[in-house]
């Protein structure tokens, strides 16, 4: 019994001290993170990551999201471009979202010599987003899903459900007894 005692106890001894390295990453405060421009589809963004990375190091950034969103003069479903940041460790990164863009992008900005990460979200709605069917009364919010009566019945459904197996049970035990 002790013996698988000390065996757990050094297992979490092992594991509080193995913590994955991504744990270790250095991440940069939301507010130092600025999107300038409206987030339309064709619309180029600015994202201004203000005073994160050391002056002058090598930027790598990647957009991701539905579409071919580009940054700087590439174009790919995930693109990537790496770039120096300024004397005061700013760096702009311009993002170009596609015509038919909608959903969140990412820009995730990762300095290579001091590790630190920063990112944003874009978030883009379609210019088209129509006019859904429904009932527009004004009233509020909209009727969605079940009512408190389906589920009252279903309850009641169950537990007669219940208690028909339990008789038939019991029937079953006195018929073989």
């Amino acid at each position: 019994m002790f013996k698988k005692f000390i065996a757990g106890a050094g297992i979490a001894l092992v594991a509080l001290f193995a913590a994955p390295a991504a744990a270790q990453a250095v991440y940069a405060p939301e507010e130092d993170v600025i999107v300038s421009g409206e987030a339309q589809p064709g619309e180029t963004l600015a994202v201004t990551f203000d005073e994160v990375f050391t002056p002058g190091e090598q930027v790598s950034a990647q957009v991701s999201g539905n579409g071919q969103p580009t940054i700087a003069i590439f174009k790919a479903a995930t693109d990537s471009v790496t770039k120096a940041a300024g004397a005061d460790g700013t760096v702009v990164f311009d993002v170009t979202l596609p015509t038919d863009a909608s959903g969140t992008y990412s820009v995730t900005a990762t300095g290579l010599e001091s590790g630190i990460i920063a990112a944003a979200d874009i978030t883009v709605v379609a210019a088209d987003s129509g006019s859904g069917a429904g009932d527009d009364s004004g009233d509020g919010l909209a009727v969605t899903g079940g009512t408190a009566l389906t589920a009252i019945w279903i309850a009641a459904g169950a537990l007669g459900l219940g208690v028909v197996l339990l008789l038939v049970r019991t029937l079953r035990r006195n018929a073989n007894a």
